[in-house]
């Protein structure tokens, strides 16, 4: 289980990745150097990534300085929380839920540490609001595990669609089985996909 520390792995992945896929290359060529993109796990991460599900990036940024500011971003504080306070925050009444139901959820974040990819997902994804998106994101960035995909993230499937020339986004589930080539770098491929939106769109496809 090859875990990402460092912008040296990054970069080893994004060799890999050129070497075995020419669009990769030409990719990287535009991109440049990728970034680490390692984040701290625990409450507070996946709350952010609760925040940030089907909404820009720039709103997600928003909404999360607004719960700083009050205050809310700990497992505590959020249970402690009437719905208006977190609402008034830029929550919708679902993520309220979700929020709440992550509190309370108690989760082992020490233990997720050392667990495998799928392990991580499963365990996550039992949580209300938390769906195999976030759990992947999750993975990938909090944990650090170079081969997670998020095959869901229409960021990366638009990328995809860009760099490879295709009709249209890809599904997720073919999305998925593109990437399996990718492997064991696919959590690389979608910081270099990431990274190709933003050149291309000129705007952030990722928190």
């Amino acid at each position: 289980m090859r875990i990402i520390t460092s912008v040296a792995d990054v970069a080893e992945g994004a060799a890999h990745l050129a070497r075995i896929e020419p669009r990769f290359a030409h990719a990287l060529g535009q991109t440049g150097d990728l970034p680490l993109r390692r984040r701290k796990d625990g409450f507070e991460e996946l709350l952010g990534a609760i925040v940030s599900q089907q909404i820009s990036v720039a709103a997600a940024n928003g909404i999360w300085k607004r719960l700083k500011t009050a205050r809310l971003t700990g497992p505590r504080k959020v249970l402690w929380a009437t719905e208006d306070e977190l609402r008034a925050c830029g929550l919708s009444r679902q993520k309220v839920r979700y929020a709440k139901a992550l509190a309370e959820a108690r989760i082992d974040f020490k233990a997720l540490r050392s667990a495998p990819a799928e392990e991580i997902v499963a365990t996550l994804t039992e949580v209300p609001g938390i769906g195999v998106w976030t759990a992947e994101i999750y993975a990938m960035f909090s944990l650090g595990h170079a081969d997670v995909f998020a095959p869901g993230d229409l960021a990366l499937q638009e990328a995809a669609r860009l760099l490879f020339d295709l009709p249209e986004r890809p599904k997720e589930r073919a999305f998925r089985e593109m990437a399996e080539a990718w492997s064991p770098w696919r959590a690389v491929a979608a910081r270099l996909l990431w990274a190709y939106y933003h050149v291309e769109k000129q705007r952030e496809g990722v928190r």
